[in-house]
């Protein structure tokens, strides 16, 4: 009596064309997506971190979250911070804390584009993306950003009149 071994093809490391062609597209709408938020990244410095306080930490919420004790005018904003958005305050006995008043009234902010100051077109393996970089108002020419061209259109149309 003799055993017959069967043996899979899953691990192999070759693979069939349609297997081929369906990372290549997936590659390129990965690529699509990095491209779309590159512009838009939180690592520019107009959306860096600003800090205000000190403020006395009231309790301690969860393993990383902390209840701040802030001022009246401040009650429309959460109380509650994840540690990465608070700093460690070091005390220093000459220090006077004096509280400035901060007005706030609609938490969004809005920076309008310039101009347009360049022009390219990323290349992608199908597809062809156009871009313009442009200079954002009250920041500098080396905050620049690459944004499609497409929506730099439709939501700036007189940039490109």
């Amino acid at each position: 009596m003799g055993t017959k071994l069967s043996f899979s093809i899953a691990y192999h490391p070759q693979t069939d064309g349609q297997t081929k062609r369906t990372i290549q597209t997936l590659e390129d709408m990965l690529r699509a997506c990095v491209l779309d938020f590159k512009g838009r990244s939180l690592k520019s410095k107009k959306l860096s971190p600003k800090y205000i306080g000190p403020f006395q930490i009231l309790s301690k919420v969860g393993p990383v979250a902390y209840k701040v004790a802030l001022p009246p005018n401040l009650s429309m904003i959460h109380d509650v911070f994840h540690v990465s958005q608070l700093k460690k305050y070091q005390p220093d006995p000459s220090h006077v804390l004096e509280y400035e008043d901060i007005a706030l009234h609609d938490l969004t902010w809005e920076i309008k584009p310039v101009k347009i100051i360049n022009c390219q077109v990323k290349q992608l393996r199908q597809k062809s993306i156009p871009m313009v970089k442009v200079i954002w108002e009250n920041l500098a020419q080396e905050e620049a950003t690459w944004e499609k061209e497409d929506d730099m259109k439709d939501n700036y149309p007189e940039l490109f009149e």
